[in-house]
């Protein structure tokens, strides 16, 4: 806890009359924190708790999603187990990804605190407001229901969520109100009332996904997956054929709200999906994984235009019993709060990758570990096969502990992996920072196949304090 904080938490407490617990004062910081520069970010307290959606969708049709507070504090004595679960109201949801109402973007405004976590389902479209001030007692606020918003947006499919400076939240809608392409960005005020659409309803976009913005450069970013009526059952390979799946990287006038230059990578960036954008705001460099194609793209600012190089190539491999050579399939990636290091997963042939991007036109691979896969190279882990591949990843603020989970989407789980149905896994990568290298850390394992309720499928991740992959500096 930060100097300033540690005396308006002190000071409280004294006027109550009593200390506070300590699960009270980590929720205090919790709720304040956010920070000027990445460098004051990766400067803060370890991480002690660990906030993970877990989805019944795909496993128990009468099931509900619900998200879990897991604790990551090895001194605790409950270390590496679910200390706290919030039920969604309603089944079907699908928590996919989720984030805050405020980050960094927002520091500049002391009214702003990191307190609600926005929560959407991207299949029911229900948008669930949780409160988070304390992470080992959150409360559901509000929730948002999926006519609300295609009553006034005509927008479907709710994806990633950014909070912007203004107190807005910014959540890419991959569908209309009908699950067909091209989606859009829905707003919420700051009470989570829908305040419309960001862009116009013709914006020219074809397909939606994730999204990353900087305004220093008046400059968004945003990729493309699918209509929601195409990827919802399963991935059939006809649909890529079809041209139903996305290949381009979008960049946006952020102040004028337009699309203002799309760049078509091809069939070598078929399914662009995660934006990463490097967290220095001076910088005009991030980094786009094309999953189905299986290739890393850094794009970045060349005089006025915006440029876009593939500059890592995972290559397919004959797999027996698949009717074509299987590829990674890079899922999710993320880049170290100090621009060091790029680190994505291969979702299918079940390896992890860290890179120094040091120079982002030329990574070093520094780093490689086997988790499962299609195509058998992992080991063991506590004496078991790792079930599925590596798939959403976050990173502590420090760099240090990279955080992993084996669910992609429920379809696909089915579709690839059947036995992620009987509950994936969550775990911790060890990751050396100054010489690069990755090591599993045999002491941290949450399994989700022995949750109180029935196995479930966790997914996205995020800290109470604020991560690599929400937090943006303007």
């Amino acid at each position: 806890m930060r100097r300033r904080e540690f005396l308006a938490t002190t000071a409280a407490a004294t006027l109550s009359g009593k200390l506070l617990s300590p699960s009270t004062a980590r929720a205090a910081d919790a709720k304040s924190r956010t920070y000027a520069t990445p460098s004051d970010a990766m400067a803060s307290p370890r991480e002690q708790d660990l906030f993970v959606t877990a989805l019944r969708v795909g496993i128990d049709t009468k099931g509900h999603d619900y998200l879990a507070t897991v604790d990551v504090d090895p001194a605790s004595p409950t270390y590496s187990t679910v200390v706290d679960r919030v039920t969604m109201p309603n089944a079907g949801d699908e928590l996919h990804h989720f984030g805050w109402n405020a980050c960094s973007s927002c520091h500049a405004d002391p009214d702003k605190s990191r307190r609600y976590l926005v929560v959407p389902g991207i299949r029911s479209g229900r948008i669930h407001i949780l409160d988070a001030a304390n992470p080992r007692g959150m409360k559901l606020h509000k929730v948002i229901e999926p006519h609300e918003i295609v009553s006034r947006t005509n927008l479907s499919a709710p994806h990633t969520v950014h909070c912007l400076a203004d107190g807005q939240i910014m959540i890419s809608m991959l569908g209309d109100g009908e699950g067909n392409a091209p989606g859009g960005f829905l707003l919420l005020d700051e009470k989570f009332d829908v305040a419309g659409r960001w862009d116009a309803l013709n914006s020219g976009i074809q397909f939606n996904y994730d999204f990353w913005y900087q305004p220093r450069h008046n400059v968004m970013v945003s990729s493309e997956w699918a209509a929601p009526n195409t990827f919802r059952g399963g991935f059939d390979v006809k649909d890529v054929e079809a041209g139903k799946y996305g290949h381009s990287l979008c960049f946006w006038d952020w102040n004028e709200k337009k699309l203002s230059q799309r760049v078509d990578l091809g069939a070598q960036g078929l399914i662009p999906l995660e934006v990463r954008f490097h967290h220095n705001p001076d910088s005009t460099h991030g980094f786009v994984g094309a999953a189905l194609s299986s290739t890393m793209w850094h794009f970045y600012k060349d005089g006025g235009k915006w440029q876009v190089d593939k500059v890592i190539d995972v290559k397919p491999v004959e797999q027996e019993g698949w009717p074509f050579h299987v590829p990674g399939l890079i899922t999710d990636l993320l880049v170290s709060l100090d621009d060091r290091y790029l680190y994505f997963s291969n979702w299918l042939h079940g390896d992890l990758r860290q890179y120094d991007v040091s120079d982002p036109a030329h990574p070093k691979l520094t780093g490689q570990l086997w988790l499962g896969g299609v195509i058998k190279k992992s080991g063991k882990f506590r004496g078991q096969d790792f079930v599925g591949g590596p798939q959403m990843l976050q990173l502590s603020l420090d760099g240090k502990r990279l955080y992993v989970t084996n669910s992609l989407y429920s379809s696909w789980d089915n579709q690839f992996y059947p036995d992620i149905a009987k509950g994936s896994s969550l775990m911790q990568i060890d990751c050396d920072t100054e010489r690069g290298g990755m090591k599993v850390n045999e002491k941290f394992f949450v399994d989700f196949a022995k949750e109180p309720g029935g196995p479930s499928r966790a997914h996205e991740m995020r800290f109470p304090g604020g991560d690599s992959t929400s937090d943006i500096w303007i």
